[in-house]
């Protein structure tokens, strides 16, 4: 992609093993998705690293379920991902998430500043990603679980709640 989408996807991913995958290596390569409402899954099966197809087939896929809970499932890595190359893309497994704000450049008033603000990463330990592994992650609670004010003042969360008069609620 252009240089915001790979500014974006160095601070925005949900990757179950991020790396240079050539999937269109062999014809028994391919990237699915299955979507049935409550859980949407992506599946990488048999691909290969790009200039290292030696290495072997990889075989994973990522599911995002409707109640945010996400895992990993890993079924062929021929490898330990240590021992996968960082050199023509960034070897990556973990999730991710960033926004970017654009700034009028002081420089040049017609043009803006991209400012990207990564807020939060969950790295996994790519040495437990193995063949049959799997890795499970589990959203925490939030305030915007709960239906009514009170239910949120009243909980037993650890948030500091307090009144929002912008948006008349506790946040």
């Amino acid at each position: 992609g252009d240089v915001i989408h790979r500014m974006l996807t160095a601070t925005q991913y949900v990757a179950p093993l991020m790396a240079n995958f050539n999937p269109s290596y062999s014809r028994n390569s391919t990237v699915q998705y299955l979507d049935n409402g409550t859980v949407f899954v992506v599946q990488w099966d048999k691909v290969y690293l790009q200039g290292k197809e030696d290495m072997g087939s990889f075989t994973f896929q990522a599911a995002l379920h409707s109640t945010g809970r996400i895992v990993f499932g890993y079924k062929e890595i021929p490898v330990p991902v240590l021992q996968i190359s960082a050199t023509q893309h960034p070897v990556k497994a973990g999730l991710s998430d960033a926004f970017m704000i654009l700034n009028p450049s002081p420089d040049v008033p017609e043009s803006r500043r991209r400012t990207i603000y990564e807020y939060h990463r969950v790295e996994l330990d790519t040495s437990k990603i193995t063949n049959m592994s799997a890795v499970e992650f589990t959203p925490l609670p939030t305030c915007l679980q709960h239906q009514s004010c009170e239910v949120c003042v009243s909980s037993e969360l650890t948030f500091n709640c307090s009144w929002c008069h912008v948006l008349q609620r506790y946040l």
